[in-house]
């Protein structure tokens, strides 16, 4: 009888775990350019001290890997697209969805407020919207495993 119990609480704990990794916003995701439907990039979104952040890790453009930010001023300029934190200090708001102040796109050096939340429909999806003053463009990101 024990055993049984122990056995449902281990498997009770896996099931809520892989719930609750499911359904998270951090972790990798692939961009996806919303005006030709290919893939730009990886970004790892990652927490820190209860805010969202987020830094390039991969160039999937072929010949654009080592791409420099040669559009940026002051301490970006010249410097990797890979590794560059592009968001910061979001926050999380009691509708689930994550916002700030600056979601930094370095292929047009250009920064934007922003919007991120899951895809109700799929947890794969991650929706990503940019802000600039009320012009907004919205992109679709693919979960990426590992």
């Amino acid at each position: 009888m024990i055993n049984k119990s122990i056995q449902l609480t281990i498997l009770f704990t896996v099931f809520i775990s892989m719930s609750i990794s499911a359904q998270s916003v951090f972790g990798k995701w692939k961009t996806i350019d919303d005006r030709t439907g290919l893939p730009k990039g990886v970004i790892e979104i990652y927490k820190k001290e209860g805010k969202m952040y987020g830094k390039v890790v991969k160039i999937l453009e072929e010949g654009q890997e080592g791409r420099i930010c040669d559009k940026c001023d002051g301490s970006l300029k010249d410097k990797p697209v890979t590794g560059m934190e592009i968001i910061t200090d979001g926050e999380l708001h009691d509708d689930g969805e994550w916002k700030g102040k600056r979601l930094f796109d370095p292929e047009q050096a250009m920064t934007f407020r922003f919007k991120i939340w899951l895809n109700p429909e799929n947890e794969d999806e991650l929706k990503v919207r940019g802000y600039l003053a009320f012009i907004y463009r919205t992109q679709t990101w693919i979960r990426v495993e590992g």
